[in-house]
């Protein structure tokens, strides 16, 4: 395989087709059918995500350790592709995006990467719901970081840095990207953050959350990073209130 397409899933049966669907029709032209495959790691759900993802064409692993890390981790041991991108569940990736990212590992102007963020609708927060993702991607940018919802890499370096820290359960993808970094702090390439197109992702979570519990899951995180290694206080990630 060249590439892999590793996605975490829990409960996305009403995602998870259209995120396989936008994968396929993206995938670069140079690339056949055959040197491609998609991961999907069902993380102990129980509703038809399996059972929807492998009508869509992919491959359906089960991880009952219901963590992030740990269903990115298993699904990239189980992936074959030398290069390895790692989408979440609720995300669409454009196809020129796509393209850059593949090309830049090919070409090898890149070891990682990751992609701007925009989300499907603000649901009436603007502050929320724009600007907040705008200051993260000022900050993936400026800083070299990469959202959870689209990491690129190759699969040498991956197995290299021990892949997605298994002690958090959240933020397992700042870990990774920091562990990458430095692995290949005295390399040419670069880590490459594409600014356009945008990643489209879920802004569910403004649905299932209050503006006031949103504001306080983000207090939380700068006043206690620490917070991301317990999973009662990462209840903004694994709870699903309106589900």
């Amino acid at each position: 395989m060249d590439c892999s397409f590793i996605i975490p899933a829990y409960n996305e049966e009403n995602f998870i087709a259209q995120t396989i669907k936008a994968l396929k029709s993206g995938i670069p032209e140079n690339l056949h059918s055959s040197e491609i495959e998609i991961v999907v790691v069902d993380n102990k759900s129980t509703d038809q995500t399996s059972f929807v993802a492998k009508n869509a064409g992919a491959n359906v692993i089960f991880e009952s350790n219901r963590k992030i890390s740990r269903a990115r981790n298993a699904g990239a041991d189980k992936a074959t592709g030398q290069f390895l991108f790692f989408i979440d569940a609720d995300t669409l990736i454009p196809p020129e995006t796509l393209q850059i990212a593949y090309q830049a590992l090919v070409s090898g102007e890149a070891y990682g990467g990751g992609a701007s963020i925009q989300f499907d609708d603000h649901q009436g927060k603007v502050f929320l719901g724009i600007w907040i993702p705008a200051f993260w991607n000022w900050i993936s940018r400026t800083f070299g970081l990469a959202a959870g919802s689209f990491i690129f890499c190759r699969r040498e370096e991956f197995l290299q840095t021990g892949g997605f820290p298994e002690s958090l359960y959240a933020g397992e993808e700042i870990g990774f990207v920091q562990r990458l970094k430095k692995l290949k702090r005295t390399s040419k390439s670069k880590f490459l953050v594409i600014k356009n197109p945008p990643v489209i992702t879920s802004s569910r979570k403004l649905k299932w959350h209050t503006s006031w519990q949103i504001v306080l899951h983000m207090i939380l995180l700068f006043s206690f990073p620490f917070a991301v290694r317990f999973k009662k206080l990462c209840g903004f990630w694994y709870k699903r209130p309106h589900t």
